[in-house]
């Protein structure tokens, strides 16, 4: 009896976290910076799915668009506006990188919907690179184009004087804190939905061990699983879309600091 149940309690065990966990392609041992892992391999897959839609897909340049075109000239379309909007035209020199960023975000959190996948925008290690990474190019370019104007950016003109000193560092702390900010978000909400499906999941299969509570538990955790799973999907597409624009903000205040 004891072994039966010890066997029913790890049939009932499951860890939601466990699909984050970064694994090895090939051999065992310590993971490298240069190690092949699955984050590797659906980063990769992810850049050749990209090439795939807007290279492959559009090589024709076909006056009545394939539908494969068509994506990738609605995604084009719609991150360009974005851009021009957000940072105004000079920022439109800048579409290709904004660009490279929405797609490859969009691009890896749907990917990672895909039952037995792994979403490499999970991990704070991929998006703090993003964040850090954009945070790092707008600083340079902030002072490239502006010179020490750029500081303007931390200095409130039109505030009474005594409240400047103190409002200027609450700009700069803020500031400093966008990355992290930026990096999290994403991180946290892909995570966070990946999760819960998971925990539902455990569920579902209740009914296989207990036909009595597993008749109720079993039907409620298959319809929060759909629901939570249509919610990804928009949850995938919005992070993609605010990671985007805030980068669009950040450029615009590189631009146009006095603004």
């Amino acid at each position: 009896m004891a072994t039966e149940n010890a066997a029913q309690g790890e049939s009932l065990k499951f860890k939601p976290l466990e699909q984050f966990e970064i694994t090895r392609l090939f051999g065992e041992g310590p993971i490298e910076w240069y190690t092949p892992t699955n984050t590797t391999l659906w980063m990769a897959l992810a850049v050749i799915t990209i090439f795939a839609i807007f290279v492959l897909g559009s090589k024709g340049r076909a006056l009545i668009p394939t539908r494969m075109q068509s994506v990738g000239e609605l995604a084009y379309g719609f991150v360009y506006k974005m851009v021009e909007d957000v940072a105004g035209h000079d920022g439109a020199k800048y579409f290709p990188m904004i660009m490279t960023l929405f797609i490859f975000i969009l691009t890896a959190n749907f990917l990672g919907l895909i039952p037995g996948s792994f979403t490499p925008t999970s991990h704070i290690a991929v998006t703090a690179v993003l964040g850090f990474g954009f945070f790092i190019f707008v600083t340079i370019l902030g002072f490239a184009k502006n010179g020490m104007h750029f500081l303007g950016l931390f200095w409130m003109s039109d505030a009474p004087l005594v409240l400047r000193p103190i409002i200027a560092v609450i700009e700069v702390i803020s500031y400093f804190v966008r990355p992290v900010s930026h990096s999290i978000r994403l991180a946290g909400n892909i995570m966070a939905g990946h999760a819960v499906i998971k925990v539902f999941a455990a569920f579902a299969p209740l009914v296989l061990i207990s036909t009595g509570i597993g008749l109720v538990v079993t039907p409620i955790s298959i319809l929060a699983i759909t629901a939570i799973y249509a919610l990804e999907v928009l949850v995938a597409f919005i992070q993609a879309y605010v990671f985007t624009i805030l980068a669009c903000v950040y450029l615009k205040d590189a631009l146009h600091p006095g603004h």
